[in-house]
């Protein structure tokens, strides 16, 4: 499992807790992806991954190698 350092500045905690994410739940998806593609708007890497019974898209920015700016995530089906 990798190891990055997270910029959490509470406007992107904000954008989780409206989808009813949480910190943890974005980082093990991030940590443990199923699948890992780059936005085809944003160019914004997405992370897909399971939590629980729940499969969910993470957004965010990587500035290099460690650092990671989560923008939002949210559930989504699975064979999206």
């Amino acid at each position: 499992m990798p190891y990055y350092f997270y910029i959490w500045d509470g406007v992107n905690e904000e954008h989780l807790a409206e989808h009813g994410i949480t910190i943890d739940e974005f980082i093990h998806v991030v940590s443990n992806p199923h699948r890992l593609e780059r936005s085809s708007s944003s160019g914004r890497w997405i992370a897909f991954g399971y939590v629980e019974e729940r499969y969910l898209a993470c957004v965010y920015e990587q500035f290099d190698e460690f650092q990671i700016y989560p923008i939002t995530a949210y559930e989504i089906e699975e064979n999206l």
